[in-house]
């Protein structure tokens, strides 16, 4: 086996991020996920940042797949597409809601061909109410959901985004799972279902676990959200900056042992874990001034000496190299043959039994089209006719898209 999935076939209609970071997911983990894309490609395959015609985005979020054009408004192209997802474990879509009934690629039609088919819908907002038609990209989600006003610290500030796309990528992850629950399901009952699952959805359960304590009692509920503090755990220091995470009596004393400040440990403000909340601001301050006089190195060997938890606060460029990083193996290259040697992010999780697959570069455009056509029962006529009319485009090489 070549990963936990193997066996699995997924049929994948997604664009953009959170439906392709959700089917490589599963592809890294074994699944054969075959990427059906109209005649102009995924629309991330047009993104910036790439090299020899590959996008970085698209190579991020779709490796390990394989790629077939099929033009769905075609009717040959129409009836290939049932024909392959006729063979499916799962068929994973993300259009707005109601669009892939309209074009034939809806649950009903599929399940008519394919009874036992896990289907499966993302959408943005929702599948109903006055924002499901809404065309969504990640800003408005982090909007609706409250995301910004948490990141701008209180209701009475200014919102800020999360300077990344968290709801696409969260969803994808999300969708992952629920993919693996119901593929599991299904093993135990022999039936199918549809999931559906939408980036509001995933955000405010995503909130809920840490954020939302003030409205979890119901009839207690905060209308205003005020913030304790506005400072960072981030504290500058000599030459850089690090984090420093005091939670427990002996990590404040471990801090003012590090800093030779033992009167920290009596000072009346700080005593004990209600007192620094209650002093936070405080607390806060007096931090980045102890820590201030120090390089990051200083700094860092001395609170590590005092087992206070801590890291250094790195660049992008700076994480690649940085010795945990690459004890856990976490960043692998591997060639593609077009885009060149690329860097990225192994699969999170390691398993000792069903390793995942070794990264395959992400497709070019139409690049499997006549395999995955044969391997669906095609005759070599049947395919010549498809790409003749336009139905379905083979790449003639690996130019990229």
């Amino acid at each position: 086996m070549s990963g936990p999935l193997s066996g699995v076939k997924i049929v994948d209609l997604t664009g953009m991020v959170s439906g392709p970071l959700a089917t490589m997911t599963l592809a890294d983990q074994g699944a054969d996920v075959i990427k059906v894309e109209a005649p102009g490609g995924d629309h991330t395959r047009h993104a910036s940042r790439g090299r020899g015609g590959f996008s970085a985005s698209f190579l991020n979020n779709n490796r390990n797949k394989r790629s077939i054009v099929l033009d769905l408004k075609n009717p040959s192209g129409h009836e290939a597409f049932l024909r392959l997802a006729a063979g499916a474990d799962v068929v994973v879509q993300n259009f707005r809601p109601g669009v892939a009934t309209r074009i034939g690629v809806g649950e009903v039609e599929i399940r008519a061909i394919n009874p036992s088919v896990i289907y499966v819908s993302i959408a943005g907002f929702g599948f109903s109410g006055p924002y499901a038609q809404k065309p969504v990209f990640d800003p408005l989600i982090q909007a609706v959901s409250g995301l910004t006003t948490v990141q701008g610290g209180s209701d009475e500030e200014r919102p800020k985004l999360v300077r990344t796309i968290l709801p696409d990528k969260l969803t994808g992850i999300q969708a992952a799972q629920a993919i693996s629950a119901a593929l599991f399901a299904r093993e135990r009952s022999g039936e199918g279902q549809h999931v559906q699952l939408s980036m509001l959805d995933t955000l405010v359960s995503f909130l809920w676990s840490s954020d939302m304590g003030a409205h979890t009692f119901v009839g207690d509920e905060m209308e205003s959200e005020r913030a304790h503090s506005f400072i960072d755990l981030i504290y500058e220091t000599r030459d850089g900056f690090v984090s420093v995470a005091v939670q427990q009596d002996k990590d404040w004393h471990g801090l003012a042992r590090a800093v030779d400040r033992p009167d920290l440990i009596d000072d009346e403000r700080f005593r004990s874990p209600q007192l620094r909340e209650r002093h936070k601001n405080d607390r806060l301050e007096v931090t980045q001034s102890v820590i201030n006089p120090f390089t990051t190195d200083e700094i860092l060997a001395r609170l590590e000496a005092q087992d206070v938890p801590c890291a250094p606060v790195l660049t992008r460029s700076a994480m690649r190299t940085h010795p945990q990083v690459v004890a856990n193996g976490t960043i692998i290259e591997a060639p593609h043959p077009v885009a060149g040697k690329l860097r990225q992010a192994r699969h999170p999780a390691v398993f000792s039994q069903t390793q995942c697959k070794v990264p395959a570069g992400a497709p070019g455009l139409g690049e499997n089209t006549a395999e995955i056509l044969a391997e669906a029962g095609f005759s070599e006529n049947e395919i010549s006719d498809l790409t003749s009319s336009g139905a379905a485009v083979q790449a003639p090489d690996k130019e990229g898209a």
